[in-house]
Parts: C-alpha cells; sequence; structure tokens
C-alpha cells in the first residue's frame, strides 16, 4: 500500500500546476527555436539558389572566354579583333559611313475640334 501511495505521491508532483507550466515554457522555447531554425533553412535556401545560379552563370562566361582564347590564337581571329578595336581597313576595302540625321521631325499641330474632340481625344 506504500508503494501505490509513494508512486501516486510522485503523480501528484508531476501533475500539478508549477511542474505542467515549466514543462509548458519548454515546449514553447523548443517550438520558438524549430521556428528560428525553420527561417534559417528558407535563408540558406534561397543563398544556394543565388550560388547555384552565380556557378552557372560563370561557368558560360568561363566557355565564352575560352571560345574568344581559341579564336585569337587563329589568324582570322587576330585580323578580326584589330579591326573591331583600331578600325583598321584592309588595302582595296572600302568604309561606309552612316550619320544620323540631326533635324528630327516636326509634328503636326492637331486642330481643336471642339468639345466633343476633347473627350474623344482624351480616350485614345
Amino acid at each position: 500500500m506504500r508503494s501505490f501511495q509513494h508512486k501516486r505521491g510522485w503523480r501528484n508532483i508531476v501533475q500539478s500546476r508549477p511542474v505542467l507550466v515549466f514543462l509548458g515554457i519548454l515546449v514553447l522555447i523548443f517550438a520558438w527555436s524549430v521556428f528560428g531554425f525553420m527561417g534559417k533553412m528558407q535563408i540558406t535556401r534561397e543563398n544556394r539558389k543565388i550560388a547555384e545560379e552565380k556557378l552557372i552563370e560563370l561557368e558560360k562566361q568561363k566557355e565564352k572566354l575560352l571560345f574568344d582564347i581559341a579564336k585569337l590564337k587563329t589568324d582570322e581571329g587576330v585580323e578580326e579583333s584589330i579591326r573591331a578595336k583600331f578600325g583598321l581597313v584592309k588595302e582595296g576595302e572600302g568604309v561606309i559611313v552612316i550619320i544620323d540625321d540631326k533635324n528630327p521631325p516636326v509634328a503636326q499641330e492637331q486642330e481643336s475640334g471642339g468639345f466633343f474632340s476633347f473627350f474623344t481625344n482624351l480616350f485614345k
């Protein structure tokens, strides 16, 4: 009988209000930590995605640079590069220069058509 009362005494202590409040606070702290961890995981996922996109971009840039290096190792590539940078031409070639028109087109003035044309022009 005494062992039964002894077990009942521990059960009363564990089920008392202060112990239950303490356990509730522990559960809330644990839940808060889990939510904070989930937020950090989301930020980490976003950073990983950004890093993977940057890696893909850098790999494309590497391929382009390797292609340009291979192109510059040929005579045609060197010639094309010199022509692009310095605007040189071979003997016998001509150059076409395109000049922008400095006189912009003149806008035509519209006549006022009265009260109703104001509303029709407003919704155009």
